[in-house]
């Protein structure tokens, strides 16, 4: 019995002391290879206006978005208030700056003093005043790799010129002392002008050193700055992969879903830097949270800083609408594929596929027994639309699911694609997806918009190139990360 005894106390000893051991320090470190910040939707402030009018005015501009991704020269935009998220990034000692989170482009610019805006009378205005330059900020020299990126690739000899270095600089590469020139981003309804930056800036607590930014002195109807997270070298994750790897490799956002009525934005949505590819959603509710699936990213030529996956079907209830070739590759002039953009409110496809999607909503939907509402469509420009009284009629909507390359299903909420709002005492509620004109014009065929992205978890892998989904309560994602959980 003694032996016995013995033996089983050294199988106890054994086994506590190889125990994997985490220092306090070790701890820390797990701890800060992920942070949170709040993304906050322009809508909480927007409480006397109708959501027709919203509807209209994002439908417009997510139109305007996809068309100006198929010009020659054209960054993506911020869209107005009423459809986009915004995070705050401080130029210490100014306060803290609201900016339009942006996937669709990868530059930061930020409005500084004195700071112009042509024709905003009837835009939002800011809540904080435009950002000063420090004493210390310097201005980007126009041999960086990074002046010749603002500058759409123009060669850096170029730009040096430009700036009116000698020649014997300029054939050395040793124009250092001369700044990148300004430069001119034109957009579907707005412009700016800016010059590029070093400068120490802070997002929240995360401290970026030599950070490099675009500051706007005049704008053409754009009051507001933008925060890139595309996949270019002037964007913030870029920028942040030299600073604090860990924190660049993956990052993740959760859209609290709105369906445009301000009350549901008490929380506000979860940006994560250095998200997990596998989290522990433990603390939250099963029936709310699932685990991701992922999708490949496509390389795309001519638009570097875009996140496009290839689209392979659409079904709605039990029919497939199958992609044309453009959503599913793209080709060597950078044109085709699905681009997954935060800055975009509704999902655009191809006039193709749209018209075969829209066809088969439509007859699933008259067979079981709704009405259409041509009135409301074109109030709101969606379609199509129809008498909609929400409770037990939204089981009878057809089910949609996103079927993506590498096998990644991604089945939407009814509320992500199909809304429904009171108009005139009515229920009334629309397709939330739209023609996105046809494919031959160039650029993606196809976006992926915020709204149809509420409700879920999207993690952009940069390591593995691929993006995933799954989905979450958001509002109780933010709870649970900011308890620590």
């Amino acid at each position: 019995m003694a032996s016995f005894l013995l033996r089983l106390f050294l199988l106890l000893f054994t086994s506590l002391i190889s125990l994997p051991y985490s220092s306090p320090h070790e701890q820390q470190q797990q701890q800060q290879q992920q942070l949170f910040f709040p993304l906050s939707h322009s809508l909480a402030n927007s409480h006397n206006t109708s959501v027709h009018h919203l509807l209209k005015l994002s439908a417009h501009r997510s139109n305007s978005r996809v068309q100006r991704h198929r010009r020659p020269r054209q960054v993506s935009l911020p869209l107005t208030s009423g459809s986009d998220y915004t995070l705050s990034l401080s130029l210490p000692p100014s306060p803290a700056v609201p900016l339009y989170m942006d996937t669709g482009s990868d530059l930061v610019w930020l409005p500084c003093a004195p700071f112009e805006c042509i024709l905003c009378e009837n835009k939002p205005k800011p809540t904080t005043p435009p950002v000063s330059l420090p004493p210390s900020s310097r201005p980007v020299p126009c041999h960086s790799h990074l002046c010749s990126a603002a500058h759409s690739s123009l060669p850096s000899s170029d730009l040096c010129a430009i700036a009116s270095c000698p020649l014997d600089s300029i054939e050395t590469s040793s124009c250092s002392s001369s700044p990148c020139p300004r430069f001119y981003y034109a957009y579907g309804d707005g412009s700016l002008i800016a010059s590029l930056h070093h400068a120490h800036v802070s997002l929240s607590s995360l401290l970026l050193p030599n950070f490099t930014f675009a500051c706007a002195h005049s704008t053409l109807a754009e009051p507001v700055g933008v925060a890139g997270f595309g996949r270019g070298p002037l964007s913030l994750p870029a920028q942040l992969a030299t600073l604090h790897p860990s924190l660049a490799s993956r990052f993740s956002y959760c859209l609290v879903s709105h369906s445009f009525r301000p009350d549901r934005l008490l929380h506000p949505s979860p940006l994560i830097l250095g998200r997990s590819s596998s989290p522990d959603t433990s603390s939250l509710s099963s029936s709310s949270s699932s685990s991701f699936v992922f999708a490949p990213l496509l390389h795309n030529p001519k638009h570097p800083y875009l996140y496009s996956l290839a689209l392979d079907s659409i079904s709605i209830g039990r029919s497939t609408i199958k992609s044309p070739s453009s959503l599913t590759s793209i080709d060597h002039r950078g044109n085709g594929g699905m681009a997954v953009d935060s800055g975009t409110t509704f999902t655009m496809l191809p006039t193709s596929m749209y018209s075969s999607l829209t066809d088969e909503f439509q007859r699933q939907m008259t067979a079981n027994g709704f009405a259409r509402a041509p009135e409301v469509e074109a109030e709101t420009g969606l379609g199509p639309c129809y008498h909609y009284h929400g409770g037990n009629e939204t089981k009878r909507v057809p089910l949609m699911e996103l079927h993506f390359a590498g096998n990644a299903k991604v089945a939407l909420p009814t509320r992500n694609y199909f809304m429904g709002w009171q108009r005139e005492l009515k229920g009334v509620g629309c397709l939330m997806v739209m023609d996105g004109g046809d494919e031959s014009e160039g650029g993606p065929a196809g976006t992926l918009g915020n709204f149809q992205q509420q409700g879920m978890e999207v993690v952009y892998d940069l390591e593995d190139r691929r993006i995933g989904f799954a989905r979450r309560h958001c509002a109780a994602l933010w709870d649970s990360l900011s308890r620590g959980g």
